[in-house]
């Protein structure tokens, strides 16, 4: 191997390199609950434009939530029939956990207040839940198999999805918005039965991008048993990977960052 030449005979380039800390830029700061508040929103936005542009989309079906940063018993989410690839930021409703609509113009799924207004009660820590009727969670849902450690990102999902068993229709009351929070416990995933896939997250990013996962993850599970038998990563492994996954001080901030910067780029027009 080769010394290094001595510094009187280096490049400029080489001479002005030093060494920096590894780090991903943080979430950022915010001078006003106003100005974190238009950035959940439009984080949310960015949400919808993702499962948008991913075919998460089942006619009215789906949505996202995230908690108000001043008013915490209140949450955004998108209005009843309106396209995932549509949503703006001035079309976001904001709802109570009465189910009362206190800001925007049109009608919001009964089904996402059922099981938000809930996860959201029950669980103070979290900000964010989403949920959609994807084609690969659905099919994970009628199978009714939790995801499994099958490779190493499957294992992130280790101990930390659940089944929420029993189908009972369409989420309109209460008591099974309930039962959902209920049954995810701590765990950020759950698997609705013969339903499809439920994410949560103490952000609008970390919700996403589990969900984004949870969806790539049940299509190689399907895929993978479809062609014979899945060799399971074995319990130790599988929970030091999932160790290693949730070591971020602040989850999805990081595995956000690709989705929405595709996103910005392609629909710049989500900002507005």
């Amino acid at each position: 191997m080769t010394a290094t030449a001595p510094s009187s005979q280096l490049s400029e380039f080489a001479r002005n390199l030093r060494p920096r800390t590894n780090t991903f830029p943080p979430r950022p700061k915010f001078d006003s609950v106003e100005d974190e508040r238009l950035f959940r929103k439009q984080r949310l936005v960015a949400g919808f434009r993702i499962f948008g542009k991913l075919g998460y989309n089942e006619g009215a079906a789906g949505h996202i939530t995230v908690r108000d940063p001043e008013l915490t018993d209140h949450f955004w989410v998108n209005p009843l029939g309106r396209a995932f690839s549509r949503i703006k930021a001035s079309d976001l409703l904001l709802v109570n956990h009465d189910g009362e609509i206190v800001h925007g113009d049109h009608p919001v799924n009964q089904a996402a207040f059922a099981i938000h207004s809930q996860i959201h009660r029950a669980h103070p820590h979290l900000d964010a839940a989403a949920h959609s009727h994807s084609i690969w969670g659905k099919a994970l849902a009628a199978l009714g198999t939790e995801l499994l450690p099958i490779s190493q990102d499957g294992a992130q999902f280790y101990g930390d999805n659940v089944i929420v068993p029993d189908f009972s229709g369409v989420v309109l009351d209460l008591e099974e918005g309930r039962r959902i929070a209920e049954t995810l416990g701590q765990r950020r995933v759950a698997i609705l039965a013969n339903h499809g896939l439920l994410t949560v997250g103490r952000s609008v990013e970390e919700a996403v991008s589990l969900y984004v996962a949870a969806e790539r993850n049940a299509k190689t599970q399907i895929l993978a048993s479809s062609a014979g038998e899945p060799q399971l990563i074995p319990d130790d492994i599988a929970r030091h990977t999932h160790e290693q996954y949730s070591r971020h001080a602040d989850p999805g901030w990081v595995t956000f960052a690709p989705l929405y910067e595709e996103i910005v780029h392609e629909q710049p027009d989500l900002l507005d």
